[in-house]
C-alpha cells in the first residue's frame, strides 16, 4: 500500500468531507475560528523507547499522542477542533506489520475523536530508512481556540504568568500515577494495572480548563508533564514570584498511595517524575468556592496543595512537620547537544 492509499483508506475517514481537512484532498486546511475568537496551537512529539515502549498497542500510542497535545489546550483554557498528524515509519519493518499497526493505530484515533469532539485535519506520512518500530517517531499538532482577539489584547487563555503572592495553588486529580505506572510498565515496580493505564492513557482536563478561563477565575496554568516539582517551578518563575506546597496536602489516588506506604523513598518520582498530565494553577482565595464549582461541574476532582509567595522565594516543599524537604531531581527534561 502507498502513501496515497494510506491516506485515502485509513486516514481520510478520520477527516471531515469539507471544511477544514476536504477530506486530505488538498494541499493544506483551511479554518476560520468562530467572531470573536482567537486560535491556540500545541504541538507534542512522541518517540518509541522514550514515551512509550516499543511494542506498546498502536491504538494506545494513538490516543495518549492526541491527549498530550489536548492537555496543553485545556492548561490554556481552550476548545479543542483538529489536529494534524505528523508519522515516521521504520522502513524495516514489513509492511503487512505496518499496515496493521496503521490501522489499529487509526481506530485508536477514531475512538478519542469521538470522545473530545476532534477531528485529523491533515499531516504527512514518511517511511525512514534503516529504523524499525523502535525508531518510530509521532508528531501531533492541535488546534483550539479561547474567546476573544489578538488584536485587541484580550484573548482569553490561560497563561502560566498572572500568578500573584497569596494565591492557592491547585492541581487536579492525582499525582505520581503516571511515574509510579511508568515503573510498573517497566518492571521497576510490581504491575499495577491502574497505575499502568494512567501512564499509557491519560485524561486531559479540557472540561475543568475551559471553567478555569472564565475571567476573574484561575490567575495561571500549566499541565503537569515534566513533574509537579518541575512544573510548579515553571509557573512560578513565569509569574515572578515563589510557591510553597505542603506534601500531605499532594492528592493521591489509592494506588500510589499503597505504593508509597510499602516503599517510602517513591516520593521523589511522585513527586518529580511526570507524566500526569493534571492541571496545575492557581487562583484567588475567595475564589477557592468557584474552582471547586468549576470542578464539580466538569467531573474533575481538585485539591488546594499550597500558594504563592514572594519573588525570590523559590519553590518550597514542606513535609508533615512544617519542615522543608528536599527532593532528588527536578522533573523529566530532554538533553540536546
Amino acid at each position: 500500500m502507498d502513501e496515497f492509499q494510506v491516506i485515502e483508506e485509513i486516514f481520510a475517514p478520520l477527516a471531515p468531507a469539507g471544511a477544514p481537512a476536504f477530506g486530505l484532498s488538498d494541499d493544506a486546511a483551511v479554518y476560520q475560528p468562530g467572531a470573536g475568537r482567537a486560535m491556540v496551537i500545541t504541538k507534542d512529539v512522541m518517540a518509541a523507547g522514550v514515551h512509550f515502549p516499543a511494542d506498546e498497542d498502536a491504538g494506545l500510542v494513538a490516543r495518549k499522542l492526541l491527549r498530550v497535545n489536548l492537555s496543553d489546550l485545556a492548561a490554556m483554557g481552550a476548545a479543542p477542533h483538529g489536529y494534524l498528524l505528523g508519522l515516521a515509519l521504520g522502513s524495516d519493518t514489513g509492511s503487512d506489520t505496518r499496515i496493521e499497526w496503521l490501522r489499529a493505530f487509526a481506530a485508536g484515533l477514531a475512538q478519542d475523536q469521538k470522545t473530545f469532539a476532534v477531528a485529523l485535519w491533515g499531516g504527512d506520512t514518511v517511511s525512514r530508512a534503516g529504523a524499525g518500530v523502535g525508531g518510530l517517531v509521532l508528531s501531533l499538532t492541535a488546534i483550539g481556540s479561547v474567546p476573544g482577539g489578538l488584536d485587541s489584547g484580550e484573548a482569553g487563555c490561560l497563561r502560566r504568568s498572572g500568578a500573584k503572592p497569596g494565591d492557592l495553588i491547585f492541581v487536579s486529580g492525582s499525582i505520581g500515577d503516571g511515574a509510579l505506572g511508568l515503573k510498573c510498565v517497566q518492571g521497576d515496580l510490581p504491575a499495577d494495572e491502574f497505575l499502568m493505564g494512567r501512564y499509557r492513557l491519560p485524561e486531559p482536563r479540557v472540561g475543568l480548563g475551559l471553567g478555569l478561563a472564565s475571567p476573574g477565575l484561575a490567575t495561571s496554568c500549566i499541565d503537569v508533564s515534566d513533574g509537579l516539582l518541575a512544573d510548579l517551578g515553571h509557573l512560578a518563575a513565569a509569574s515572578g514570584c515563589g510557591a510553597e506546597i505542603e506534601r500531605r496536602s499532594v492528592p493521591l489516588s489509592d494506588a500510589a498511595r499503597n505504593m508509597l506506604i510499602a516503599d517510602a523513598d517513591l516520593w521523589p518520582a511522585i513527586l518529580a517524575g511526570g507524566d500526569d498530565y493534571e492541571l496545575l494553577f492557581t487562583a484567588p482565595g475567595e475564589k477557592r468556592g468557584a474552582v471547586m464549582a468549576a470542578g464539580k461541574e466538569s467531573g474533575t476532582p481538585v485539591t488546594v496543595i499550597g500558594r504563592m509567595t514572594s519573588a525570590g522565594a523559590g519553590v518550597l516543599l514542606l513535609d508533615e512537620k512544617g519542615n522543608p524537604v528536599k527532593v532528588d531531581g527536578a522533573g523529566f527534561q530532554h538533553h540536546i547537544g
